[in-house]
């Protein structure tokens, strides 16, 4: 698609619509995976079986739609979006949560935009200028000082078992964006995400099944569950790929330096977490660099690219 700034403006609101559904993910994962002292559903139960419940809702949708098949170049990419944000991203996180409280988790998502941002250059061949990686590095940064202000002091900087596992959530997450964002070049952006789950339902479905909760599970943990499973695991992509789709990669990704304050905020009515003038600051400083760099410009790929690493062509 023609990176016109009427598709750019168009793939920011998109991508930030998307933003907003999965910035709710942590604190719902949070109120379905519950805590060492109180437990409820098991990680790999919650990161599996909202994959099924979408898988679900994407075959209606696949049949309604009257979808084709992927193409044969397409299956390999689709694993590999799949691997990322219908495997890594959900197990990892949801075994994490139940560690570490929503508030801490969403400084991790920081390093998010700029995973994304280099994922996405290196498939499409892009070459952000030198503002724009400032930018990206100093919203990056400013999530990093906020953690470890957060943390209380330098013994916060030792990583716990659940952050590392959280980082690699991050990394799969990246990784899923950016194939499904090329997909998306050719593909209805939709469809991307719809068969990534569809061909993954071999795995989770048996594996959801197998996890199933033994013991009895609050309502508000079901609440939860069926968010991830509805919004996290499904419609937020709709939007997210269109908008990686229509603005870029690169340009579109820097828009989730807003999601961790966007979770923190969330926090604090789903789960009563308290949100401090800290916090507030932060956010607002993170913002500004969205708004900057997004003014940055990112030069496209030229002829003497390698085909290999361009999206397939309308």
């Amino acid at each position: 698609m023609n990176a016109t700034p009427a598709n750019i403006s168009k793939g920011l609101w998109l991508g930030l619509l998307g933003i907003v559904i999965f910035a709710v993910t942590l604190p719902m994962t949070r109120l379905a995976v519950g805590t060492p002292e109180a437990p409820q559903m098991s990680g790999l139960f919650i990161a599996l079986g909202r994959a099924v419940v979408a898988a679900a809702l994407s075959a209606l949708f696949l049949l309604a739609t009257r979808a084709p098949l992927p193409q044969r170049r397409d299956w390999l990419p689709l694993a590999i979006t799949a691997g990322g944000v219908v495997f890594g991203f959900p197990l990892f996180t949801s075994i994490a949560m139940r560690y570490v409280e929503a508030m801490h988790a969403s400084v991790i998502v920081g390093v998010l935009p700029l995973a994304t941002a280099a994922v996405g250059a290196l498939l499409h061949r892009q070459r952000p200028s030198a503002g724009f990686w400032l930018c990206a590095a100093l919203g990056s940064a400013l999530v990093v000082v906020f953690a470890v202000l957060r943390s209380g002091g330098a013994a916060g900087l030792s990583i716990h078992f659940a952050d590392g596992l959280l980082l690699a959530g991050m990394l799969c997450a990246a990784v899923g964006y950016g194939y499904g964002a090329r997909l998306s070049q050719h593909m209805q952006a939709e469809h991307v995400i719809c068969w990534a789950l569809l061909i993954s339902l071999p795995l989770t479905l048996p594996l959801a099944l197998a996890s199933w909760p033994e013991t009895t599970i609050r309502t508000s943990a079901w609440a939860g569950f069926a968010y991830l499973g509805m919004f996290s695991m499904w419609l937020g992509f709709f939007a997210w790929y269109r908008g990686l789709a229509l603005g870029g990669t690169v340009r579109v990704s820097q828009v989730q330096l807003v999601q961790p304050f966007l979770s923190m905020l969330f926090a604090v009515p789903l789960l009563g977490e308290r949100l401090d003038a800290v916090t507030v600051g932060f956010g607002l400083a993170v913002i500004a660099t969205v708004f900057i760099g997004k003014k940055m410009p990112v030069h496209p790929k030229t002829a003497n690219d390698n085909p290999l690493l361009q999206p397939g062509k309308t």
